[in-house]
C-alpha cells in the first residue's frame, strides 16, 4: 500500500511514523511538507523538532516537499491519501485534489470560516462543493499527535459515506497500538470533532479558575448535549455522540494535559488576552477558530447551544473568565433532556 501524507505537522508526522510501523513488503509511506527547510530539517535529523521533539522518524518514511499540484508525482501511486493540514486549507487541498483516483482522507477537525459566499461549512461539506466525485472520509477519535507517534494505545474512527474509503483507512493504519473503528455517520463524527474542541476552552476555562472537578464534570455533560443537538439538526445519527468522535473525543480534548483548545481557556482564565494565548501555543488551536461558526450554525438551526455561545463570548472579549461561568452557572433550572 502506497500512502501519501500530506502536511508534515503533529498529527501528519505522527501518522506517516504509526503506518511506517506496519512492516509490509508492499507498503510504501511518503510524507509531504509544504515548507522546504522543514522537508531538509526532518531529512537530515529523523525527528519534527518543532511538533514532536524527541520522536524517531523511522527511515520507512520518505520525506519530500516541492509545488504540489494535481500531477506531482508525490501522487503517483497513491492507493490513500491523507490531508494533514488545518481546516483553513482544507477546500484548497481538496480542489487540488478533485480527480484523485485513490480514497483521500482530512484529519482536521472544525468548521471551515464563513465567507460572503459561503456559511462555515464541515469537511464533507467543502468537498461536496469542490470535488463532488472524490471518494472521500475523515479520521477522526480521541487522539493526542504525540501519543500515536510514540506508538501508546489509541482508537480512531475512520468516517466516509463509502466503504471502500473506511476498509482502505482501517488497512492503513489499523495496528497493535492503534485501533480503526469504521463508522458511516461522516456527519456526527466530524460535529464531534469540531464542537469538543470548542467545549474545551469552556473546560479549560474552568480549570484554570480552579472551580474543581464538580464543575468539569457538569460541562462536559452539558457539552455533550450540546453537541447531540447540533448533530441531530444537521443528519447525524444519535448514537454517534456516545462514541470515540463524541464522548470519547471530548473528555480526552477537555481533560487532557496536550489538549490545545484546554490550554486556551486555562491561559484565559490566567488573565491572557486571546491573542497572548494564541501565540503562546505553537500549534493551531481549532476551537478558537470554529467557535463562532458553530454558534452561528446552530443559530440558523434554532438549536441551543449556552456554553458555546459563552465561549464566543469570552472570546470575542465580551466576557471576562468569572463572568462566563457565573452566566453558565446562573441559568434557569430546567428538565436534563436533550
Amino acid at each position: 500500500m502506497n500512502i501519501v501524507v500530506l502536511g508534515a505537522g503533529a498529527w501528519g508526522t505522527a501518522l506517516a511514523i504509526s503506518a511506517a510501523r506496519l512492516a509490509q513488503a508492499d507498503r510504501r509511506v511518503t510524507l509531504w511538507a509544504r515548507d522546504a527547510q522543514q522537508a531538509a530539517d526532518l531529512q537530515q535529523h529523523r525527528e519534527n523538532r518543532r511538533y514532536l521533539s524527541g520522536v524517531t522518524v523511522p527511515a520507512a518514511v520518505q520525506v519530500t516537499t516541492g509545488a504540489l499540484h494535481s500531477g506531482s508525482t508525490v501522487l503517483d501511486g497513491a492507493d490513500l491519501v491523507i490531508v494533514a493540514t488545518p481546516m483553513a486549507g482544507l477546500r484548497d487541498m481538496l480542489t487540488l485534489l478533485a480527480e484523485q483516483r485513490a480514497p483521500v482522507a482530512w484529519l482536521c477537525k472544525g468548521f471551515e470560516a464563513p465567507t460572503t459566499q459561503t456559511t462555515g461549512l464541515l469537511g464533507h461539506e467543502v468537498r461536496a462543493q469542490v470535488a463532488p466525485e472524490l471518494l472521500a472520509g475523515v479520521l477522526s477519535g480521541p487522539s493526542f499527535a504525540l501519543e500515536v507517534a510514540r506508538g501508546q494505545p489509541t482508537a480512531l474512527v475512520a468516517a466516509s459515506e463509502h466503504a471502500s474509503v473506511r476498509d482502505t483507512l482501517v488497512a492503513a493504519f489499523h495496528s497493535p497500538t492503534l485501533r480503526v473503528y469504521a463508522n458511516d455517520d461522516i456527519v456526527g463524527v466530524e460535529v464531534g470533532g469540531a464542537v469538543k474542541n470548542v467545549l474545551a476552552i469552556a473546560t479549560g476555562l474552568c480549570d484554570g479558575l480552579g472551580l474543581g472537578m464538580n464543575a468539569r464534570a457538569a460541562l462536559i455533560t452539558r457539552g455533550l448535549a450540546e453537541m447531540t443537538r447540533l448533530g441531530l439538526a444537521l443528519g447525524a445519527k444519535a448514537e454517534t455522540f456516545m462514541g470515540l468522535s463524541g464522548l470519547g473525543d471530548l473528555v480526552l480534548t477537555a481533560t487532557g494535559d496536550l489538549s490545545r483548545n484546554r490550554k486556551v481557556g486555562q491561559l484565559l482564565a490566567q488573565g491572557m488576552n486571546l491573542q497572548q494565548a494564541v501565540d503562546s501555543l505553537g500549534h493551531v488551536a481549532e476551537g478558537v477558530y470554529s467557535a463562532r461558526t458553530v454558534a452561528q450554525r446552530a443559530r440558523s438551526l434554532g438549536v441551543d447551544m449556552p456554553i458555546t455561545d459563552a465561549v464566543v463570548a469570552l472570546l470575542d472579549g465580551g466576557l471576562q473568565p468569572a463572568q462566563a461561568v457565573a452566566l453558565l452557572m446562573g441559568r434557569d433550572p430546567k428538565d436534563e433532556l436533550l
